[in-house]
């Protein structure tokens, strides 16, 4: 077993580690869990004995191999399927078919075994180093952050591969929903000490959080006791008849530990600023499609509208074109065919995964903000930048010196520096952690505009999707609803190894009927929604002229009994006029009502044809 015991590690002034202790047991899948830079990583490298704790030891046991994801990109083989055979023990250095199976899942095809790794992009070449740590066996493995170039698919591939892991596990996401359904514990790096529990990240985050306001309410406790002692001790220290008493409070104040403040852990807190919109439309997407210097096609016709409250998350398995989607939309890229058009009050924010290589270096963070809305004031730019949790001088930090993590954090406060009514955000939770996460989600959630958002996180897909655009199969869908009624009436399908398109096995005839049944919902949602919104209508009014004729019969009465007949008449001209709106109204309601069953009916029968 893996043994952490009493280390220590600081950088400078920043202390990672504090005379901390970890210990790792047989079978155990483990989650770390905690902020960015407070030393995840670092206690990577000192397991991996790429550094060394400034005191304690870490010791694990003889002949215990320890496997580890590798960010660097180093390949000495001239084919992919060659390269992750690398990773495979002595033992098992002929079971290619093991290597193969690891590659698909995650995410290369047939062809792509005879490629040359140098060919793929950074995110499939971390895939290969991948391949080559799990094919490699290890008693102990070590990833760190191995979703982050993982289309779905693919997540979920991995998912059931760890699940199957016999070994022990070491694993740093930032993806909570991945972590906790792979992983029997959980450590917190916190305040410089390591806190493991049995559980998920939610079982842990809620303990910490309670024994800190424990904490706090026995700081403020001793604090009030330790003062009432020292007023006690000066009010009667110069009378002799209190002496005794007075010592006995001075030897309780010696005895008396100090319990230090707890120091402020500053999160993200911030709401993307709402520019007005009063349409109903803002950007709408006609006949689109899209291939790169007469290259293949790699967008087909795709149609969309993006109106004022969307939630729109665009899915699928990488290079497929989801980002290229995004840019089109954005103007960025220029169509093959079709049309973007938007509302002329249409106020974007984008964030792209290009546009944080956009970054310029030589500016510090408060420059940045600032040049995104030059009619800002410094104050407005400063509290954007606390926003980001740049407060003070770590907001004179250049661009060139930031973490991919606090990258990410610049370009969300450029956003924030002007309005919008649109957003894009190309893979947002990329470099961010957990806590930074929960708080874009939430401004997500509460944003007045509509958002496109490509994400590969579930729990975000869940939260937030009104609406998907799902690229597979060669082609683009538009799912009306969330990812969880995509998940029960679609769900996600493997996609030929070969890139080929064979005779339909039952399996993909299964699923091509799921796609058809998709449409039809999507068509009966078209039509029959307005007939639905009619009728309500029609219903509260039909509520509202009752109310009203309830009141006007009681006002009936009370003139009928004052032998008010002025009024009487009056009120009965009016009676007589509500009475025949009602009618008016019902036999509209009938009417919207015959055509609404008649539609369901229809669009029920188109169901059933496919059954």
């Amino acid at each position: 077993m893996l043994k952490c015991h009493n280390i220590s590690k600081s950088y400078g002034k920043q202390v990672l580690f504090e005379g901390t202790s970890l210990q790792l047991n047989p079978g155990e899948r483990l989650g770390l869990v905690g902020r960015n830079g407070h030393g995840k990583s670092t206690l990577f490298k000192l397991i991996l004995k790429q550094e060394g704790p400034d005191d304690g030891d870490i010791t694990v046991p003889k002949n215990y191999r320890i496997g580890h994801l590798e960010q660097h990109i180093h390949f000495t083989k001239p084919t992919v399927l060659e390269e992750a055979c690398t990773g495979l023990t002595e033992e098992d250095q002929y079971d290619h078919w093991k290597v193969e199976a690891i590659l698909f899942g995650l995410g290369f095809t047939k062809k792509d075994m005879d490629r040359n790794p140098g060919e793929f992009s950074g995110g499939f070449q971390i895939r290969i180093n991948l391949a080559k740590v799990l094919a490699s066996n290890p008693n102990l493995l070590l990833l760190d952050e191995p979703t982050n170039y993982l289309d779905i698919v693919s997540i979920r591939w991995i998912t059931q591969f760890l699940n199957d892991w016999p070994n022990e596990l070491i694993i740093i996401s930032h993806d909570r929903e991945f972590m906790d359904s792979v992983t029997t514990h959980t450590a917190l790096i916190h305040r410089g000490k390591i806190r493991k529990v049995e559980g998920g990240t939610e079982k842990l985050y809620a303990q910490v959080e309670q024994d800190e306001e424990t904490y706090e309410k026995t700081r403020l406790a001793q604090e009030k006791q330790r003062k009432h002692a020292e007023d006690f001790i000066n009010k009667f220290r110069a009378q002799a008849g209190r002496a005794a008493m007075v010592q006995s409070r001075i030897k309780m104040l010696d005895k008396m530990p100090e319990v230090e403040e707890l120091s402020t852990i500053k999160d993200l807190d911030f709401k993307f600023h709402y520019e007005l919109f009063e349409a109903k439309t803002l950007m709408e997407i006609n006949d689109l499609s899209f291939a790169y210097d007469k290259g293949p096609l790699l967008i087909p016709k795709v149609n969309l509208m993006v109106q004022a409250k969307d939630r729109i998350v665009i899915i699928g398995k990488n290079g497929k074109g989801k980002s290229t989607l995004l840019n089109l939309m954005a103007g960025e890229l220029k169509p093959l065919t079709g049309t973007v058009s938007s509302h002329p009050k249409t106020k974007l924010g984008y964030f792209g995964q290009t546009n944080i290589a956009r970054l310029n270096p030589k500016n510090t963070i408060e420059r940045e903000i600032d040049e995104a809305n030059p009619k800002l004031g410094r104050t407005a730019v400063k509290s954007i930048c606390g926003c980001m949790m740049f407060s003070g001088e770590t907001a004179d930090k250049k661009i060139s010196s930031l973490s991919g993590g606090e990258k990410s954090r610049v370009l969300l406060g450029k956003i924030l520096a002007t309005p919008a009514n649109l957003l894009f955000l190309d893979e947002p939770t990329n470099h961010l952690d957990m806590q930074s996460i929960e708080a874009l989600t939430q401004s997500i959630e509460e944003f007045d505009g509509a958002v496109v958002i490509v994400t590969h996180n579930e729990e975000i897909l869940r939260r937030v999707a009104t609406k998907l655009v799902i690229f597979h199969h060669g082609i683009v869908d538009v799912f009306p609803g969330s990812y969880d009624d995509f998940l029960e009436k679609i769900g996600w399908e493997e996609e030929d190894p070969d890139d080929a398109q064979p005779v339909e096995t039952p399996s993909q005839i299964e699923q091509k009927v799921k796609r058809e049944k998709a449409d039809i919902i999507n068509e009966r949602s078209k039509v029959t929604s307005p007939l639905k919104h009619d009728m309500s209508v029609l219903e509260n009014e039909i509520t509202q002229f009752e109310k009203e004729l309830a009141r006007m019969n009681e006002d009936l009465i009370k003139a009928s009994q004052e032998k008010n007949t002025a009024v009487f008449a009056e009120l009965s001209k009016k009676i007589k006029d509500t009475q025949k709106q009602i009618e008016t109204r019902f036999s509209k309601l009938e009417d919207v009502s015959k055509k609404l069953d008649e539609q369901n009916a229809k669009f029920e029968g188109l169901l059933k044809e496919l059954t």
